[in-house]
């Protein structure tokens, strides 16, 4: 046998032995590494998550788009918004009967204006006969002319700071 290592021998090192694989495995307990190496974070199972709190949110659909109708078409909304014009009462997207309402999203009912704007609670829908506007579907300007610049009030219990 030949000492020269040149590009050019055409021995093939360890190939007896399985390569370097193998000749690793006779150094080394290849088992004992296999037991103490880290194989990273667990799975985490996030069906207990959806169990608790199925997800309900529209916003991602791009808010109550389609569970929604123009304000100009109700006749009672014209009447309680008088300082409205027709182009803004167009606009003025009110939610129809069944829909549900996003937990912590803002909403005025048109029909009780002077509640002011409030925060949905889970498991809320609109019931018949309601008037019930989104405030992330509404202008920003027109919302501050129908809530007339009132401030949300948040319902806490007593002794809640």
């Amino acid at each position: 046998m030949s000492d020269d290592h040149s590009p050019g021998d055409g021995r093939n090192p360890y190939a007896d032995r399985g390569g370097p694989a193998g000749r690793h495995a006779e150094t080394h307990d290849v088992r004992r590494e296999q037991l103490t190496n880290p194989t990273g974070p667990a799975a985490v199972d996030e069906s207990f998550a959806a169990q608790l709190a199925p997800e309900t949110s529209t916003a991602a659909a791009g808010g109550h788009a389609d569970e929604s109708s123009s304000a100009a078409a109700d006749k009672s909304v014209g009447n309680r918004l008088p300082h409205l014009d027709s182009a803004e009462l167009a606009t003025l997207a009110i939610l129809e009967p069944g829909t549900a309402l996003d937990q912590g999203s803002t909403y005025l009912d048109l029909n009780d204006l002077g509640r002011g704007p409030f925060k949905a609670i889970g498991g809320q829908e609109i019931g018949k006969g309601d008037r019930v506007v989104a405030k992330r579907d509404t202008d920003y300007e027109l919302w501050n002319r129908i809530t007339q610049d009132r401030e949300l009030e948040i319902e806490r219990p007593e002794g809640a700071e």
